[in-house]
């Protein structure tokens, strides 16, 4: 049968592979698959990562660097599970993610370790342990709850499942383990059931099991099945069985039938076993899945095998169920991820036709609504109609496939049905098993619902519509609105029967929901009928209703224009308004109409609401001039003046200002062009001009700037409103500059009476016309004139002020002004009061009035102009004697003086305040020689010179000159041009110089002779001067001049100026000699003035001798010129030299240079000194730096912590890296000690062989880098005590463990290696690694102690590598002990007896042989023992009588010649009558002449020669022994010789027993014979009774008539009467029965061939995986074979459930 007709469809997913994972990962341990939704898995290589396989798009599968033991997908959410052991123990911790939103939801710390866990629901984990069970919710913070713990059977069994039913109220829990000895490859399997309500496990032998719900018939609530799989051996049968039992069944009710059928294995298949079972609640089918592929699929309710099939050709290892398709994922080996699935088309027509199941296949078609039965279910529907089976009927027509019975048809046909008194009738038990089905039909529902209201049962209607029984429709709704127009509404809303729904609204007046509603479902009622129906009883609703028109998607259905007439016709304006204003909101153009509309209705009717709405500005397209007339109509004026626009509109309006709301009018005024609004604000000012004139104030202040300033003020002075000018100028004034403008406003406040804006204007304004304000206030004449001081004072209008206020008698106003307002021009009026003639006292008291206040040299300066400086005596003599030191105040009482004549020189001579110019000036023309006084005093060199000039005053003017000593003044005197030189020059030489005292005097009078060139005049007078002794021989400036002249003039007397002369400027003349090239004279310059460092450079640049230097240096002892000394040796390499000169200068500024050639010359004891002084002037990182660094090549330890203890600035860790690696340790140690740097401090003190030091370091650096190399270095010194603690820091790391044992080895420090992991044992982070590095340590080097390692840490071990090494190293015993724990038995036993004399230890042996794979082993194990424990080979031989082969036993101890030896062997095994045992036995027992042992022996075991043994002991001299060869050869056949024994012996009752046996008449009847001839008659008559059915009757009659027996003959005669009557009667019987047996046997055949019909195709093509090259192998950890190839592309034919194969297949 072609695949595609195949009941059950497969089909390949995906492959794992294909996603990037590697296949040796996909196996049982690191596959999960919790639900049909995500796949997990674990990857260990290259690195460990988890990869999530989405179901829904699997080639995009999320791959996470998370390490685990396990991983688990939450079977609903992206929730993972994840497992890991804690390093060191056997706890697990447990933790659960949110994988969106990335947060941890729970963890836990498992006591024990978790053998097995899975997901048992989307909120609960179920967690196993080697003991017990536990659940674990992930909601709440609750730990994982102990549920049961396991029961023995599943002892050291691989849990591969775990399950609990829906109510979580049955557990059960599933494991394998290794099958029996005689067939290892059959795996066992082991289930334990647990009962959470009554705390009870029951244990059974099953492979796979799972949990079910089933509704059986006649119940009311669902039924909990368990169904499990089972295959198991019993006495080298193989039972394969699938159970199904109901859970909690309680006696009394109906329940489901505990159901078994049978798992048919073909012979390849004899090994293969159930690995999952998924259970398909859609279709209630139970798909088995064994380890090699097969799929047995089977009926849930009844057990009936429905088909059969190989699935995968690699093993199975994982399933899951897919619950929205009834059926199941299973993975395979190679990585497949296969789905099957129910072939809905196909399975019930497979179940029809080749099983020939017709039940099985119509409650397949109901239960999951398949097609392919429709016919038979018609069938049966009739048949159980035509039988007055309607319940039957009913409950098929219910659940009849895909509803076929479900029609009018079959309505009519129950109602057709007469109803029986008493009985419900069909109709109603018919729509009563609908009810409890499902949900009715429409034409059921209204059938059903017509019933009912009839009856008037509305409520059964709600509860069956509330339950959704119900197929709602129009009808059904018509139908209940008679009765209840509610639950109508709500079949209208289900049936979709829309114009019924809006009706129904419409009539519940719940119009919003018709709209609602309608958008709901896209209907399109007739909005008009409705607003119109709606209008009538709810003017508000239709308001409502209108506005949620407007608001549909795609617009209002009706126009607004029509829905406006709609209210309008009703007289309904608000409602109107309300629908437009909300409609109207987005302010078109295409609405105009509509808003001049709404605006005409509300200034007809409602005037405050249209202008609440022009208010609001929220249209901008209606009729503006209509709107603007009805305003004016309805007064709101100015509503019309802002719809006008034209100027007569505007006026007529406007002068309506009672009605006019004046702010709203400004603000109108904004709206106007400027003409139009200065022609109404004419108009305004025409009508009336008091009660406007705020209004246009306002207007030209708020719009002065559109109107013009100018235009306003025209049209005030128009009408010549002062008080309008006033206050708007007042409003304008502070942002204009218009002069005019402010004189404007200082007329207008000054015409209204505003005296202090006037005066305030005047005084802060900086714009108004100053002479145009002074003649307007002049000629106003106001009663107060501080607005006019205000503007003369300000714009120097003072003598017109003063004039006019003493003109007009206001002399207050005068002393007002002078003192308070401004007393600085005081003169002004001071000098105008004179000229007006005032009275002397009045200005006297007036300047007396301001005082110091008072500006002198104006004052002065007026009063001298006007010739009156004596009217100021008084007042400057007061100032002097008040302390003034105003230099006007003394020039004007100087000229005073002078003029008076009253001592003039003394006051020019003594008073320093007075200004020279200013007086000598005033003197000129008076007293020369007194203008010359105050000149000289004032320094006023051309006034001096001018008037000395003109009045030939030349030796005033030469003394002047020479004391001046200015150049300025020498060259202005001495140029060519002076017609007055050459007196002047006589009277200097002549005169002033000789009277000079000041060598300055001199200096400045030769220099200005240098400057004018008259060298022959100036060296003959320096030498009189200098050289001479004259008063200025020691002058500074007179012997640098001669040095100097000499320079230029003749070198050659320079060095005889420089001896003679001592009082010159040495630097300066030092440094022109050095320009000039004179360096002997530069140096005996700089050298006689001590400028030693100017000195050495000559020596040094110049001259260039560094040993003049150095000696010159040494003679002053100066650090400048040992600075310059050093650099200079610097320079030419001299670095000792140079380190030296520099600590003399005590410079540090070249340190770096210093220390680069310090470093390059090596010399560091130099360098030392030099930067010790250095750290005196500077801090520096690189001094300090270096000066450790020095100290370290010198080897001043001391010196160096002396300095780090110090504050420094020094860059220590670079100085330490520095020494280390220039070998300086010890430096370096006190660096890194001082920096904590402990890793190098360690390193270090490794080097300088300071190893506890170095383990001190170590420790604080806690590096596992630092502890190896410190670790190693000790071992290299041996010591080992410091070794070993660092080893301890190094070992808990797994990667460098082996590291440190290969150093310790390599270096033969086994002992200290060894004590180094002995230690470590006892580390908290102890690990597998540690455990086994010592024990392959004591294997090696101290075996004594191996052990009892071993036994102490053996699940610590990697015990691989341990055997390996013990094996290396002969450790025999060890090695089997640690074969024993890794499961390796084999090897375990070969060992023990390869080496026996140290691995053998009998009670050991006996448990590791019988856990042997190989089955050589056991008979080795016999032969080991015959060899060398003898006295223990029984109890060997009984711990393996299950295993071994008897037969090869015995025949190894027959040919060892030690039988007897092992006889209590044999009595154990005999009951297993195996021949070899038997015979070993009985010859033993025969040597033994124990003939009961004998005895018994041959009459239970019969396997063995009888006729040898019954040879052997026929002549025995034992009466028993020749009796029990009887007893063979009769068991044997050999009657003859049986009896003719028996009767040698005389033992008549065994020939007897022995004839009867035989069935021999013959034998029976020479018997008889034998009797008589030995007269034995009661033997004649024993053998008559015991012979009956063998002993002819004549014969026996004749002999006994014969012999005169017939007396004891006579029972004999009765009973063979009574027999052959019997048989009559038994013969009429068996002729009856045989006539019926055959007419059974004929049906019996019918049957048969039917049923060989039904099984033949179950046997399909099975569905091939696509190969996958380099995949397979075994899964779930279990070494099971593949199976053999098979014929083509699937299982070749076998026979059907136990059944021979049919010849059409």
């Amino acid at each position: 049968m072609a695949s595609a007709n195949a009941p059950i469809a497969m089909r390949e997913v995906l492959t794992l592979p294909s996603l990037g994972i590697n296949p040796q990962f996909v196996t049982f341990t690191h596959v999960t698959m919790e639900s049909d939704k995500y796949i997990c898995v674990r990857e260990t290589a290259p690195q460990n990562s988890l990869v999530i396989i989405d179901m829904s798009m699997p080639m995009q599968p999320l791959r996470r660097p998370i390490t685990a033991d396990s991983a688990l997908m939450n079977p609903n959410a992206k929730i993972l599970a994840l497992k890991a052991q804690l390093q060191g123990s056997t706890q697990d911790h447990l933790q659960i993610f949110n994988i969106d939103q990335k947060t941890k939801i729970k963890s836990h710390q498992m006591p024990e370790q978790v053998v097995f866990w899975k997901w048992i629901n989307p909120k609960m984990l179920g967690i196993v342990t080697q003991t017990s069970v536990y659940h674990w919710s992930i909601e709440g913070e609750g730990e994982p709850v102990k549920m049961f713990d396991r029961a023995a059977n599943l002892t050291n069994n691989q849990i591969i499942n775990y399950r609990c039913d829906p109510s979580e109220k049955w557990l059960v829990l599933i494991g394998i383990a290794p099958g029996a000895p005689e067939r290892p490859q059959l795996v066992k399997g082991h289930m334990q059931l647990f009962s959470v309500e009554q705390q009870r496990s029951q244990a059974l032998e099953a492979h796979a099991a799972s949990f079910a719900s089933f509704k059986a018939a006649g119940k009311e609530n669902p039924s909990t099945l368990v169904c499990f799989a089972s295959k198991t051996t019993n006495a080298g049968q193989i039972a394969s069985k699938l159970h199904v039992i109901e859970l909690g069944a309680q006696p009394g009710k109906p329940g489901f039938t505990k159901k078994q059928a049978d798992l048919f294995f073909p012979p390849d298949f004899a090994d293969d076993f159930p690995v999952a079972m998924q259970i398909s609640q859609k279709y209630s089918l139970i798909y088995v899945i064994t380890k090699l592929g097969l799929l047995f699929v089977y009926d849930l309710e009844t057990a009936t095998a429905v088909y059969r099939n190989r699935i995968s050709p690699d093993p199975i290892f994982l399933t899951s169920e897919a619950s929205t398709v009834g059926g199941f994922y299973a993975i395979n080996r190679r990585g497949q991820v296969l789905l099957a699935t129910v072939n809905e088309a196909t399975i019930v027509p497979f179940v029809s036709g080749q099983l020939n199941n017709l039940e099985l296949a119509v409650s397949l078609a109901k239960r999951g609504n398949l097609p392919g039965a429709e016919n038979l279910v018609v069938q049966r529907f009739h048949e159980l109609f035509s039988q007055t089976k309607y319940k039957e009927a009913a409950e098929l027509a219910a659940e009849s496939p895909k509803g076929i019975l479900r029609t009018p048809e079959t309505v009519a046909k129950f109602q057709s049905v007469p109803v029986q008194s008493g009985q419900t009738p069909p109709l109603l038990q018919y729509f009563g098993t609908l009810l409890t089905r499902g949900k009715l039909n429409a034409f059921e529902s209204l059938e059903l619902s017509r019933l009912v209201v009839n009856q008037n049962k509305k409520n059964l209607l709600e509860n069956w519509l509330a339950e959704d029984k119900l197929e709602c429709s129009e009808e059904l709704g018509d139908l209940v609105k008679t009765v209840d127009n509610d639950l109508a509404l709500k079949i209208y809303i289900k049936a979709r029967c829309t114009p019924k729904v809006v009706a129904a609204f419409a009539e519940r007046r719940e119009f919003d929901k018709i709209l609602i509603y309608s958008k709901q479902v896209g209907y399109t009622p007739d909005y008009l009928f409705l607003l119109q129906t709606i209008l009538r009883s709810d003017p508000q609703g239709a308001v409502n209703f209108a506005l949620m028109m407007s608001q549909m998607e795609g617009g209002c259905p009706v126009d607004y224009n029509t829905i406006t007439d709609l209210f309008l016709q009703r007289n309904m304006i608000r409602e109107a308004t309300a629908f437009l204003l909300d409609v109207l909101k987005p302010n078109l153009p295409e609405h105009a109409f509509l808003q001049t509309k709404v605006l005409e209705i509300n200034l007809v009717t409602y005037p405050n609401v249209a202008d609440a709405i022009l208010a609001n500005g929220m249209f901008s397209h209606y009729d503006r001039p209509r709107i603007a007339q009805l305003c004016e109509k309805a007064g709101l004026y100015i509503r019309a003046l802002q719809h006008y626009t034209e100027l007569p509109d505007i006026k007529r309006v406007i002068v309506n200002t009672h009605a006019i709301e004046p702010q709203a009018l400004v603000e109108f005024f904004g709206t106007l062009s400027s003409e139009w609004a200065l022609e109404c604000m004419k108009d305004l000012l025409l009508v009336n001009l008091r009660g406007n004139l705020q209004i246009i104030v306002q207007t030209a202040k708020e719009y002065s700037e559109q109107l013009g300033v100018d235009a306003c003020i025209q049209l005030f002075e128009q009408f010549k409103s002062y008080e309008g000018l006033y206050f708007f100028l007042g409003s304008y004034l502070s942002s204009s500059e218009d002069p005019d403008i402010h004189f404007k406003y200082i007329e207008a406040a000054a015409k209204t009476g505003q005296i202090k804006e006037v005066e305030r204007v005047t005084r802060e304004s900086n714009f108004y016309d100053p002479e145009k304000t002074k003649n307007f206030l002049m000629e106003a004449k106001l009663p107060d004139a501080r607005p006019l001081i205000n503007v003369c004072d300000r714009f120097g209008f003072v003598p017109d002020l003063t004039h006019f206020l003493y003109t007009n008698n206001m002399l207050r106003y005068i002393e007002g002004y002078v003192q308070k307002v401004n007393p600085g021009n005081a003169p002004m009026v001071v000098g105008q009061l004179l000229d007006d003639e005032c009275p002397e006292d009045f200005i006297k008291g007036l300047i007396l009035s301001v005082r110091s206040l008072l500006p002198v040299e104006p004052l002065v300066a007026e009063c001298e102009k006007r010739n009156r400086l004596r009217l100021l005596t008084q007042f400057l003599e007061h100032l002097v004697s008040e302390g003034s030191q105003d230099v006007h105040v003394h020039n004007a009482l100087g000229m005073i003086i002078i003029d008076s004549n009253n001592n003039p020189e003394h006051f020019l001579t003594t008073n320093p305040y007075y200004d020279s110019r200013v007086v000598g000036k005033y003197c000129e023309k008076r007293d020369p020689t007194l203008a010359v006084v105050a000149y000289r005093r004032g320094q006023c060199d051309d006034e001096l010179i001018n008037v000395t000039n003109k009045n030939s005053l030349f030796k005033l003017q030469a003394r002047y000159v020479v004391e001046r000593m200015d150049a300025d003044l020498w060259e202005k005197v001495l140029v060519p041009e002076n017609d007055y030189r050459r007196q002047l020059i006589d009277q200097v030489v002549s005169t002033a110089l000789p009277e000079s005292k000041s060598p300055e005097q001199v200096s400045a009078a030769v220099k200005a002779f240098m400057t004018a060139d008259l060298p022959h005049e100036l060296i003959e007078l320096l030498e009189k001067i200098v050289l001479q002794n004259s008063a200025f021989s020691g002058n500074f400036n007179l012997q640098n001049l001669l040095i100097l002249t000499a320079i230029k003039a003749d070198p050659s007397r320079v060095m005889d100026y420089v001896n003679r002369l001592d009082n010159f400027d040495g630097p300066a003349v030092g440094e022109v000699a050095v320009e000039a090239q004179l360096y002997e004279e530069a140096f005996a310059i700089f050298k006689k003035f001590n400028l030693n460092v100017q000195a050495v450079n000559v020596l040094l640049d110049n001259i260039q001798s560094i040993e003049r230097a150095v000696e010159f240096a040494f003679r002053v002892e100066e650090d400048d010129v040992w600075s310059q000394v050093a650099k200079a040796q610097l320079r030419e390499g001299l670095v000792s030299d140079a380190v030296e000169s520099f600590i003399r200068a005590d410079d540090a500024t070249q340190f770096l240079d210093v220390i680069r050639a310090a470093e390059d010359a090596n010399i560091y004891h130099d360098l030392v000194k030099y930067l010790l002084m250095v750290r005196q002037k500077i801090k520096e990182p690189k001094v300090d730096s270096e000066l450790i660094y020095a100290y370290a090549k010198i080897d001043r330890l001391g010196e160096i912590e002396e300095f780090i203890l110090m504050p420094n600035v020094a860059n220590l860790q670079n100085v330490g890296d520095r020494l280390f690696d220039d070998a300086l340790y010890e430096a370096a140690k006190i660096i890194f000690t001082f920096i904590s740097n402990w890793a190098k401090l360690a390193s270090t003190l490794v080097k300088l062989r300071q190893f506890q030091g170095a383990v001190d370091a170590a420790r604080k650096a806690n590096s596992s880098k630092t502890w190896k190399e410190v670790c190693f270095a000790c071992v290299d010194a041996e010591e080992f005590r410091l070794a070993q603690i660092c080893g301890l820091n190094i070992i808990i790391q797994v990667d460098d463990l082996e590291e440190v044992s290969d150093y310790y080895q390599n270096r033969g420090c086994f002992n200290e290696l060894i004590s180094l992991m002995e230690s470590g044992l006892g580390l908290e982070r102890v690990h597998m690694g540690i455990f086994t590095e010592l024990g392959v340590l004591y294997a090696r080097y101290r075996p004594d102690k191996l052990m009892e390692h071993i036994k102490l840490f053996s699940t610590q071990l990697n015990i691989p590598k341990l055997i390996r090494v013990c094996d290396e190293q002969q450790h025999w015993k060890e090695l089997t002990y640690l074969y024993i724990q890794y499961d390796e038995f084999d090897n375990a036993a070969t060992t023990i007896m390869n080496h026996s004399p140290d691995a053998w230890d009998h009670m050991q042996f006996k448990d590791v042989v019988v856990k042997v794979a190989n089955v050589e082993l056991y008979y080795k194990a016999v032969h080991f023992y015959l060899q060398e424990h003898p006295d223990l080979i029984n109890d060997l031989l009984h711990v393996l009588a299950l295993r071994v082969d008897h037969t090869r036993v015995v025949d190894i101890m027959r040919k060892a010649g030690h039988l007897h030896l092992v006889k209590p062997y044999m009595v154990a095994v005999q009951s297993n009558n195996v021949a070899a045992v038997n015979e070993a036995l009985n010859k033993i027992y025969v040597e033994e002449e124990d003939y009961d042992r004998l005895r018994e022996s041959v009459d239970m075991h019969d396997n063995f020669d009888q006729i040898g043994l019954a040879q052997r002991i026929e002549k025995h001299e034992l009466l028993e022994m020749r009796r029990i060869a009887a007893y063979i050869y009769k068991k044997a056949g050999r009657w003859k010789q049986s009896i003719a024994l028996s009767k040698k012996d005389n033992l008549y009752k065994d020939a007897m027993e022995t004839c009867s046996q035989s069935g021999d008449r013959e034998l029976s009847e020479e018997l008889l014979v034998y009797f008589i001839e030995q007269g034995k008659k009661e033997c004649f008559a024993s053998c008559l009774f015991i012979c009956y059915d063998l002993i002819r009757p004549d014969v026996a009659v004749e002999l006994a008539w014969t012999n005169n027996m017939l007396d004891f003959a006579f029972p004999y005669l009765l009973q063979f009467i009574r027999e052959y009557t019997s048989k009559v009667d038994e013969l009429i019987k068996d002729k009856i029965e045989a006539q019926n047996e055959v007419k059974v046997k004929e049906n019996e055949e019918k049957d048969l061939v039917a049923q060989q019909n039904m099984y033949a195709q179950l046997l399909p093509l099975a569905l091939p995986a696509p190969p996958v090259p380099g995949m397979g192998g075994p899964g779930m950890g279990g070494p099971f074979p593949p199976p053999p190839p098979m014929a083509g592309m699937g299982m070749p034919p076998m026979p059907p459930f136990g059944m021979p194969p049919m010849a059409t297949y």
